[in-house]
């Protein structure tokens, strides 16, 4: 089991930034990934930005060059540093971990969300 709890979020003009946070507990050993999704109004949730065990970094095309994801110095868990916002990047923004079981299958386990506004 993983517990993530997200915060961090709230209502920024655009243009401007946000950092949200996501502490990770529990069966963090066997972390394959921690990830961010956001779920905009009325559409299906999407990925974000992805950090691996390894350090390897992945970014949706829609926040490259505005996004960072980075882990949060030697605790378990990771920020996401959201700059330039813009109105579309308006969400509820979920942290997840992709776990790898004892029986080699994996795992997804879900923060509660933290939403985030952007105002033109």
């Amino acid at each position: 089991q993983v517990h993530l709890v997200e915060s961090g979020g709230g209502l920024v003009q655009a243009g401007g930034s946000l950092r949200l946070s996501c502490a990770a507990s529990g069966s963090i050993l066997s972390l394959k990934s921690l990830n961010w999704y956001r779920q905009p109004p009325g559409k299906q949730r999407e990925l974000v930005a992805t950090l691996t065990s390894g350090g390897s970094t992945n970014y949706a095309d829609s926040v490259k060059g505005r996004f960072l994801i980075s882990r949060d110095g030697a605790k378990p868990g990771v920020y996401l540093y959201m700059n330039r916002l813009k109105p579309e990047d308006t969400s509820v923004y979920y942290c997840n971990a992709l776990v790898l079981g004892d029986d080699s299958s994996e795992y997804d386990y879900w923060g509660q969300g933290t939403q985030v506004t952007v105002s033109s």
